[in-house]
Formats: C-alpha cells, sequence, structure tokens
C-alpha cells in the first residue's frame, strides 16, 4: 500500500471533520433517536479517533467522512446489541439458559406490565395498611403442592442458601456424593454449604448411595439431610439410591431436617407430555420433605424465580429471617409468577404456559409449521444459493431439566456451498430480527418447536437475505 508522505498526511488530518459536523450529518438519523446525542457523541468521537490513527499509519480512504460514518454505523450497532433484546429462538431447545430460560405465558406478561406502575405488592386495599408481599403466589404454591406453606426468593440458588444457612449453619449436613453436582457454571453444591456456614458430610459413592450410609453418618452435630434432584445428568447402570421416602422416617427418627433441591419445578406430571423422570413437588412432599426447593422459571414455565415449599413453622422461620429480605422477588417476578401460577390452578397450565405447550406438541404439527416457514423463503434462499429440506430430528428441555429427554421433532436444514454454517448462523444472529439458530451434521438446523411467532421467524430469515424484514399475508401455522 502506498504510504502518504508527512505533508500529505498533514492535510488529509486537516480534513477529518470535527464531532459537531458529524452529528450533523447524524441529526435526522435512527440512530440519534436509539442512542441519544450523549452517547452518540462519543461514538463519533471514538470513530474519528480511530481513522486519525489509520491516517497516521498511512492507510488511505476515498472519502473520510464516508468511513467515520459507516464506523459510527458499526459501533452503534455493536453497542445497541449489547442490550437485552427479543429474539427467535429457533434452536429446538425450551428452556435455553442463555436466551432466558422461560418464556412468559400471555397472562404473566400482561400482569408484568400491570405491575410495572402502582401496585398492590406490600399494600392491603381491604384495610389500607400494609400487606403481606405476593400473598396469592404462596398460596397457589402451597395448594399446588400440597405443602402446608410456601417462599419465595429470586432464583433457586438463593432458595438453597437460605434454607442452609437458616438451619445448618455450624452443623452438619449429610449428602451422598453422587449429588454433588455442579448447575450451570457458578452453582457447585460444595461451595454452596461452604458459604451458607454448613459443614458437608459426604457418604456413599457416586453411583450407590445407600439408606443405611445415611443413617451411620448422623451424629451429634448433624443438621440436616440434603439431597440433591440431579437436574443436569443421569448416572445409569450399577447404581442405588435410598428413597426420599426413607430419607424423610431417618430424619424423623433423628429430630434433624430432610432438605430437598429439586431444581426443575414440575408442578404436573410431565410423563404424559413425553419428559420422564421429572419428580413433581407434590411428590417430593407427599414423601415427607421437611422442606422441597425448585425453580420458578424450568418446567414450571414461568419467571426466574427460588420458591421452598414445606412445612409450616420452617417456612415462617425463613420469611422472619433478615436475609429473605435481601434475597425476595420485585414486584414484577411476583406479577408473573401468580399469573403462572393461577394458569396452573385454573387446570389450563398446558394450554397456556409455553414451557408446557412446547413440550406437549406433536411432531405431525411441527412438521406442518416447518413445512409452511421452508416454503415462505425457498425461493429466496435458493436464489442465494442456499439448499433448504426438511429432516427429522429431535428438541431437547435443556435449562438443567430432563437431560435423557429426546423430543421428536422436523427440522428445517439449511447450507451453502461456499458459507460455513458457522458463517450463517452469525448472519442470522446479527438481523434486525435476531435468529438464534443451531449447528448440526454440518447445516444450519432451525426447530420451530420453540418457535411461537412463526411469522417473524420468517421475516428475520428473508431479512437475511434481501436485508428486506418481508411478511406473507398468507398464515402460517401456529
Amino acid at each position: 500500500m502506498k504510504k502518504n508522505s508527512p505533508s500529505e498526511n498533514g492535510s488529509t488530518l486537516r480534513s477529518l471533520p470535527s464531532v459537531d459536523e458529524c452529528l450533523l450529518r447524524l441529526v435526522r438519523s435512527d440512530v440519534l433517536a436509539r442512542l441519544g446525542k450523549r452517547r452518540l457523541t462519543d461514538i463519533v468521537r471514538q470513530a474519528i479517533a480511530d481513522t486519525r490513527r489509520s491516517l497516521l499509519a498511512g492507510k488511505e480512504f476515498a472519502d473520510i467522512n464516508q468511513t467515520i460514518d459507516a464506523l459510527v454505523s458499526e459501533f452503534a450497532s455493536k453497542s445497541l446489541n449489547r442490550r437485552l433484546q427479543k429474539v427467535v429462538n429457533a434452536t429446538g431447545v425450551i428452556l435455553h439458559t442463555n436466551l432466558g430460560r422461560a418464556p412468559l405465558s400471555t397472562e404473566a406478561r400482561a400482569a408484568v406490565i400491570a405491575a410495572s406502575g402502582y401496585c398492590t405488592l406490600e399494600y392491603d386495599v381491604n384495610t389500607g395498611g400494609r400487606g403481606v408481599r405476593a400473598p396469592l403466589a404462596e398460596r397457589l404454591l402451597a395448594e399446588l403442592t400440597g405443602a402446608e406453606d410456601a417462599v419465595v426468593v429470586n432464583n433457586c440458588a438463593a432458595a438453597a442458601y437460605l434454607v442452609l444457612k437458616a438451619f445448618a449453619a455450624g452443623k452438619e449436613v449429610i449428602v451422598s456424593r453422587g449429588e454433588l453436582v455442579e448447575i450451570g457454571g457458578d452453582f457447585r453444591v460444595p461451595e454452596i454449604l461452604a458459604e451458607s456456614g454448613a459443614a458437608m458430610r459426604e457418604v456413599g459413592t457416586t453411583n450407590r448411595t445407600s439408606l443405611e450410609d445415611y443413617n451411620a453418618a448422623v451424629g451429634p452435630t448433624t443438621g440436616m439431610i440434603l439431597r440433591v434432584h440431579p437436574s443436569n445428568y443421569r448416572v445409569v447402570g450399577f447404581t442405588e439410591q435410598a428413597s426420599l421416602a426413607d430419607l424423610a422416617s431417618l430424619a424423623e427418627k433423628h429430630g434433624i431436617i430432610l432438605f430437598e433441591d429439586l431444581g426443575s419445578g414440575a408442578l404436573l406430571d410431565v410423563s404424559r407430555l413425553g419428559v420422564s423422570d421429572e419428580p413433581t413437588v407434590r411428590d417430593s412432599v407427599n414423601a415427607g420433605a421437611h422442606l422441597v426447593a425448585f425453580s420458578g422459571d424450568k418446567l414450571l414455565g414461568g419467571p426466574q424465580a427460588g420458591i421452598v415449599v414445606g412445612k409450616r413453622e420452617l417456612v415462617e422461620s425463613l420469611r422472619k429471617r433478615p436475609l429473605y429480605r435481601a434475597l425476595r422477588p420485585d414486584k414484577l417476578i411476583s406479577a408473573a409468577l401468580e399469573a403462572t401460577l393461577l394458569a396452573y390452578s385454573r387446570d389450563t397450565a398446558v394450554d397456556e404456559i409455553p414451557v408446557l405447550r412446547m413440550i406437549a406438541e406433536p411432531v405431525d404439527s411441527i412438521r406442518d409449521r416447518a413445512a409452511a416457514v421452508a416454503e415462505k423463503i425457498r425461493q429466496a434462499f435458493e436464489q442465494a444459493g442456499f439448499k433448504i429440506r426438511l429432516r427429522e430430528g429431535f428438541s431437547t428441555t435443556g435449562g438443567g431439566t430432563a437431560p435423557l429427554a429426546k423430543l421428536e421433532t422436523c427440522l428445517i436444514e439449511i447450507t451453502h456451498p461456499e458459507n460455513s454454517p458457522d458463517s450463517i448462523a452469525a448472519k442470522l444472529r446479527s438481523g434486525e430480527i435476531p435468529v438464534i439458530s443451531r449447528i448440526e451434521n454440518d447445516a444450519i438446523c432451525l426447530d420451530l418447536r420453540t418457535v411461537e411467532d412463526a411469522e417473524r421467524l420468517i421475516s428475520g430469515l428473508l431479512e437475511t437475505i434481501s436485508g428486506n424484514a418481508s411478511r406473507s399475508d398468507e398464515q402460517i401455522p401456529t
């Protein structure tokens, strides 16, 4: 590349526009409206500085203003992409942790909007005085699980920590070696136990822990037996696990607490929807667990929340702890959880709650929807050199639930002879309507099981090809 002479460089540098000149060109732009003047000014300064460095390094530009405007557009796009934004989940992973796990029901979303203003979070309209936070959610949780009482905090890790801190600090907690799990990238059972001030007493082996192993470990400093449901893995083959009912009898015999961290929080039997080996919360309560903790945003299908149900005196003790105040949910979580639980109370959960509806959708229905989407995009994609076909595949529940569950589905497979799957996936993510796909067998795969709005998916796909978020007037099966 030809290097500019010092005099040429000086002349070119003097041609750099000022920040005000650049902002004047952007005064009517969409990016100004979306970012605001202060943030856009910072981006313009960055673009001018980058251009100045390139000039000093000897790089030549045909049009300085055009170069700076392109950098501003690039930096602005990256800045906006850092915000929370709506995406199309076409991965087939129903509880996709990185995409926010459970999508809320229509009723829950409406409840969040209603509660976003002033609401009766801790106000009793009957007395005009202070009320209890989220009393309906806690009453519904007790009714739906058969527990005596319930309390809600902001996530399941917080629920487990609250229980351990309240009842096991300075005491021994007996836990099977096969249940010392890591869930996600941050939650490890041994670390939570240590943080709570409890001493961990490991029993059994990774694959076999008998009732006698627990019984032999009980001593004068034992405060709790902890049972952890292996949400994101299974040990199969030569295994043994003491039943929850037997552990409850053992705990009662020695006057200690049996606490189960159930994790996924199924409020109904999901085996009838095709997901096996996931106990319900009611099963644990009926088996005799004194306290059971579970998530609100997994198989329950609601907002992120940690829920503890169980014996009234124990739950009430949790509610009185100063730590509870630091962990309790806000008004938006409380509203969404109430609306979600009301669907269970009405026996309409499978129809109303997206997670359950997605799990229950038969493969024939998904195949019909996939075929309709493929037909809508086929012409534009094939003209651009892509190949599209339908093939059979599997969806997963994800989110640390039912790791062995494989739900039959139909995939839209997209390939291109010159573009790698990674580059196609990146392009799909970069549009105004980000489409999140999965790569399988060296191809882009779109799974309609996790796509609620097929028209939005089509718009995002066509935008990738043409830059125009086109929408067809024809109705796509939903």
